[in-house]
């Protein structure tokens, strides 16, 4: 097996391109169980996800977990499947374009794509097209606003991978979290607003919950940021609303495993919540900027039959920031912050080529 990728043609006069690469946790091909079964192996074989000796947990994944989560989960996956495939996936990519759209409005135009971590299209393969359309310069957005290894340090590892099969790199940029943001919170209570509005403000019998994608407890023990992220995203966005401290809660869900993770746990705390007397209850989950099964399966189905079942009357769930204009903004401020120093050519920019035709005669002139 070769040791590096393939180079790309090169044409003299090609402009040199920057480009951006959104980049999301990923989805299955289909909600069927063959199409989870290759898309949990690889996620459930990243180290960085499962921090349990490989192999261990090689004989615990590939003897019992892909022979009985695939169904499981491709149920689940059926009911929050849209005709254009997976939420995430359609989110993702609509984001795409308009940022694209956005930055062109604002005078920038690099290229922009978006791939999956686990999944298609995955990282290496959407770097290489970049590559090969001339990029020279790549920056990185991973969507998790706050910081994880599991999350943002995995999307860096496979990059890293890419990297070293790569035998002329591009330059590399990457944004490492945006979680107290200004436009990023701005966003976020633009969405809390919006649905007061439409579903009457709270009262003292109405909780607001924010949902934070959980972790094994050791994570945190071990030095990752995440948790104290998460608590700094909702303290800031409680302010930004004038909520008190007994008016909002933050939680963590998606527990897996046996192992104690953050806390509090989401279900347990909306049970807890319902018992207490509390009528009504807003879920928000900061931590997703698109929708995925996550969101509208684990919390508005599920979280929403344990509300309602332990004896609360309302539960709304509010949507992530999917293609929300301010999240796009945001978005768009955030990558155009990290782009700064960077030239910004343009696709097609006949300038851009006589100059680089004028540097090609000169270098031959010294030679």
């Amino acid at each position: 097996m070769p040791r590096f990728l393939p180079e790309p043609a090169y044409q003299h006069g090609s402009p040199a391109k920057t480009a951006v690469l959104l980049v999301n946790l990923g989805t299955p091909e289909a909600a069927t169980a063959k199409a989870l079964r290759p898309y949990l192996k690889q996620f459930l074989s990243d180290p960085r996800v499962v921090e349990i000796p490989r192999p261990i947990w090689w004989l615990i994944l590939n003897g019992i977990i892909l022979n009985t989560r695939p169904a499981k989960s491709a149920k689940k996956y059926a009911t929050i499947w849209t005709p254009d495939g997976s939420p995430l996936k359609v989110h993702t990519e609509r984001q795409a374009k308009l940022l694209k759209g956005l930055l062109g409005e604002r005078g920038q135009k690099p290229l922009v794509a978006w791939a999956m971590r686990y999944g298609q299209p995955g990282i290496p393969e959407t770097l290489s097209r970049l590559k090969a359309e001339g990029a020279t310069r790549i920056l990185i957005v991973p969507l998790y606003p706050q910081y994880a290894a599991s999350t943002t340090g995995s999307v860096m590892d496979e990059v890293g991978a890419w990297l070293q099969q790569t035998r002329n790199q591009p330059e590399i940029r990457s944004i490492r979290n945006f979680h107290d943001d200004e436009a990023y919170l701005a966003a976020l209570e633009q969405m809390v607003r919006t649905h007061w509005q439409v579903n009457g403000l709270p009262d003292d019998s109405t909780r607001l919950v924010m949902s934070f994608h959980g972790l094994p407890k050791f994570h945190l023990e071990k030095g990752d940021p995440y948790h104290c992220e998460c608590l700094k995203t909702g303290r800031l966005l409680a302010e930004r609303l004038n909520l008190g401290p007994k008016q909002y809660h933050v939680t963590f869900q998606s527990r897996f495993g046996r192992a104690e993770w953050l806390q509090p746990y989401t279900a347990p705390t909306l049970h807890a919540l319902a018992k207490e007397g509390v009528k009504r209850v807003d879920v928000i989950c900061p931590g997703f900027t698109a929708d995925c099964l996550e969101t509208l399966e684990e919390i508005a189905q599920e979280a929403k039959a344990d509300f309602l079942n332990a004896g609360g009357k309302t539960f709304h769930y509010i949507p992530a920031l999917n293609e929300d204009g301010l999240w796009i903004k945001a978005l768009g401020g955030l990558i155009e912050r990290h782009l700064q120093g960077w030239p910004m050519e343009v696709a097609g920019d006949p300038q851009a080529a006589l100059r680089a035709k004028g540097l090609e005669t000169h270098q031959g002139k010294l030679r």
